[in-house]
């Protein structure tokens, strides 16, 4: 579906590939079809390990390398990640460099359209497959405000856009950890950690010696570790 939307932009003009320079796709799928750009200039950007992972068995680079010469944003679902994306390209990218959006409409794709025009001129989208891709000209100034930022939530947890639940703890883990027993096992692993607010719960549990926290997404990590301090 994303491949055929990038074909068509390119057979149509949309999108003009630059003749050199490292082009950067964030957020790519496993599944995702990329062939319609040189794989030798492509560098993709994901902190969701089994992606992550799978790009690179393919050969991908996954190594950053701005400034890039263009880009490619695969929309996720969430508003406040989408647009932390845009800026994050809009500021990696050469002043001027193509900057392609691309999801399906249950991605969001008409809303996050909808936005970029009240900041930048932006393409008439390419329409296929149930999604649409729209390209603009990179420019880190219009997007000041979208850029990705760490925020406090209650309890004194910190979070940021991109992560699970990022607003508040989801009511799974609400309900797991008012369901934990007084006392658990010395040894203990949290399989799904997030941005650690069921493994505080565990720590404050009797008998409990050793945590592990086991996550695939590296941004729930990194909250992890600034909101455990054990």
């Amino acid at each position: 579906m994303r491949s055929a939307r990038l074909d068509l932009a390119l057979a149509s003009g949309t999108f003009d590939l630059p003749p050199q320079g490292r082009i950067a796709i964030y957020r790519p799928q496993a599944s995702d079809d990329l062939s319609a750009l040189p794989q030798d200039r492509v560098t993709v950007l994901t902190g969701f390990f089994p992606d992550h992972a799978a790009l690179a068995a393919r050969g991908f680079s996954t190594v950053p390398a701005a400034p890039y010469a263009a880009a490619l944003i695969c929309l996720p679902r969430a508003r406040d990640h989408a647009r932390a994306l845009v800026a994050q390209a809009s500021a990696e990218c050469l002043p001027g460099a193509p900057v392609l959006v691309d999801g399906q409409k249950t991605d969001g794709i008409e809303a996050m359209i909808r936005e970029l025009r009240t900041l930048v001129p932006v393409s008439l989208p390419v329409t296929k497959a149930h999604g649409k891709l729209v390209a603009f000209a990179a420019d880190p100034a219009p997007f000041a405000a979208w850029a990705a930022r760490d925020r406090s939530i209650d309890g004194g947890f910190l979070t940021r856009p991109g992560v699970f639940s990022a607003d508040a703890p989801d009511r799974g883990s609400m309900l797991l950890a008012a369901a934990l027993p007084e006392t658990l096992g010395p040894k203990v692993v949290d399989l799904g950690a997030g941005w650690g607010y069921l493994s505080r719960a565990i720590l404050a549990r009797k008998g409990v010696k050793r945590l592990d926290l086991v996550e695939a997404e590296a941004e729930a990590v990194t909250c992890a570790r600034a909101n455990i301090q054990d």
